[in-house]
């Protein structure tokens, strides 16, 4: 009696996978769908996965042609649904871009992620910091700072990398998985750990090594505010 049984509960099992299947492929939302038109530009090609994450502020993100969005990406403008913007856009994402599963994109003023990029899973970019200098109030009360965040084309972002308020990421870096990055990143470079190094750079004729001692990538100076993710 069991081989009966177990052959025809894995076959309803088969036929509500190849269901779930079809459904993700059916619910992506796709430049003509009704979901598309409430971003301020929405690129040919272009296609955000089903289930998406949680997100709003659509009409002040804009997103390129033949551009991914995995599955549970939460891409938000602001702090709550129907915040009016000071920037326009406040998210923008450019072409030929994969973002990969569970990432979130949370920009309150400005976040610009080049061409051809793309990030692993469970990435986290913000532009903006808690405050925190008023002791006697708590800190998810306190008036947040907003610092724009720029990253270049053709970069990758490894899975579960931290882009903090004020990064300005190069063309063709390699942000290492796990790594906290803040600060100026050049061109052409690969930079690692927390907070983020620079570890190797192209030199115009071919990668080298650089000294892993030297001091972080640019950022706050000493006597400023320490960076706090958003």
């Amino acid at each position: 009696m069991a081989g009966p049984l177990a052959r025809a509960r894995s076959q309803v099992g088969e036929f509500i996978r190849r269901l779930s299947r079809m459904a993700d492929r059916l619910a992506a939302v796709g430049p003509d769908d009704p979901p598309a038109r409430r971003f301020g530009r929405f690129g040919r090609g272009t296609s955000i996965a089903w289930p998406p994450g949680v997100g709003f502020g659509e009409r002040w993100i804009w997103i390129g042609s033949d551009t991914l969005i995995s599955s549970h990406v939460t891409i938000s403008a602001g702090m709550v649904p129907d915040q009016e913007m000071v920037t326009d856009p406040v998210v923008s994402i450019g072409d030929r871009c994969v973002i990969g599963r569970g990432t979130s994109i949370v920009g309150h003023l400005s976040i610009d992620i080049g061409d051809d990029v793309y990030t692993g899973m469970n990435v986290y970019i913000t532009d903006q910091n808690h405050g925190y200098e008023d002791i006697d109030q708590p800190i998810g009360t306190q008036l947040p700072s907003d610092d724009p965040v720029s990253i270049g084309s053709g970069s990758w972002i490894g899975s579960g990398a931290v882009i903090l308020p004020g990064a300005r990421i190069g063309r063709h870096v390699v942000v290492g998985a796990n790594s906290v990055v803040r600060g100026e990143i050049p061109d052409n470079s690969v930079v690692v750990g927390v907070p983020g190094r620079v570890v190797r750079s192209h030199d115009g004729l071919e990668w080298r090594r650089d000294d892993t001692r030297r001091p972080p990538a640019t950022g706050p100076e000493p006597d400023q505010n320490p960076p706090l993710s958003g």
